[in-house]
């Protein structure tokens, strides 16, 4: 008989957005050494980027199992991600791999794995409001694109629930995002959350703020145009970053809306954990609280923005909530 593989086995878990690759061995329910971050740009394919990592293992820890998160929906034999040109069939990334068993999964299920067991030090609270207990959480995350999960009570745990969340239809609230989100419309036809609340959709928004304006057109990174808004507060850019985190209240309010999410809304990415006093200046938390007759419901759902910097990863070294 076959030796069960256990919690102890070294396992490869990886965390695939649209920009990065992040690569760690878990065992024994952690991260064991170091993660590698990997630019998704300089490889041709899942594969060999993460054979580039599993090269740096020594041969007598190389896993022989991996866990895979990557930033798209997970269906089927085949998986296209979503803002990356990387595409990849189960069955022939494990044979790739020389793996015995792998596990493909999408990246906001690996986040919610990890949200209820984050320390104190590992969030931080942006405004008021107090979870109840047993009630539904949400996570929202801009990065590369827009991912929206949650984590539903069951009688005797949790369950994960990935969502497409990122490609509803984004609404303005007042007369400006109206006019940006037009700008987007005549560009893209259809613009979803993700166009406006990711690091292209900051940039869009800024595009789009200065066509408003009339001005000249400045190319900015998503990197330079926060750069330039946390150093000048009357810029364009700060006006685009200031959209950006009141769109992100919106959001996140509609989807707290939804899943009745009680138990609070988490947001992750590599956007907001940078900006954190930024989004405790902005109008995040008034936007997120405003929605008519309900805004007495929404007040009391705490919001939070994960400080973990590789929360993916300690969510696939867990594993699945009981």
């Amino acid at each position: 008989m076959k030796n069960r593989k256990t919690n102890s086995d070294p396992t490869l878990i990886a965390d695939i957005g649209g920009t990065n690759a992040r690569f760690a061995v878990a065992q024994g329910g952690q991260i064991a050494g170091e993660v590698m971050v990997l630019a998704c740009q300089d490889y041709e394919d899942l594969a060999s980027a993460t054979n580039a990592f599993l090269h740096s293992v020594d041969e007598a820890h190389r896993p022989r199992r991996g866990m895979i998160a990557v930033a798209a929906p997970v269906f089927g034999e085949s998986i296209q991600l979503t803002n990356l040109n990387w595409a990849f069939s189960r069955d022939q990334l494990r044979q790739d791999l020389q793996m015995d068993a792998l596990n493909i999964i999408n990246d906001f299920t690996a986040i919610t794995w990890a949200v209820p067991r984050l320390q104190e030090s590992e969030r931080r609270q942006i405004g008021p409001g107090q979870a109840r207990s047993g009630a539904p959480i949400v996570i929202i995350g801009p990065g590369s694109g827009l991912g929206v999960a949650a984590l539903i009570p069951l009688s005797n745990g949790w369950t994960a629930l990935p969502t497409e969340g990122g490609h509803v239809t984004m609404a303005a609230s007042n007369a400006m995002e109206d006019k940006v989100l037009d700008i987007l419309r005549q560009k893209f036809g259809h613009v979803s959350a993700e166009r406006v609340l990711s690091g292209p959709g900051l940039v869009n928004i800024y595009t789009a703020i200065i066509k408003v304006a009339g001005q000249p057109f400045e190319r900015l990174s998503p990197e330079q145009l926060t750069a330039q808004a946390l150093a000048q507060p009357e810029s364009q850019a700060a006006k685009a970053l200031e959209m950006f985190f009141a769109f992100l209240g919106t959001a996140a309010s509609n989807a707290a809306l939804s899943l009745d999410a009680h138990g609070g809304v988490y947001i992750a990415g590599g956007i907001v954990a940078k900006l954190d006093d930024a989004i405790s200046a902005s109008r995040f938390r008034q936007r997120f609280e405003t929605k008519g007759r309900f805004s007495g419901y929404l007040s009391p759902i705490p919001t939070f923005v994960i400080d973990h910097p590789y929360v993916a990863l300690a969510g696939l070294a867990a594993g699945p909530l009981a």
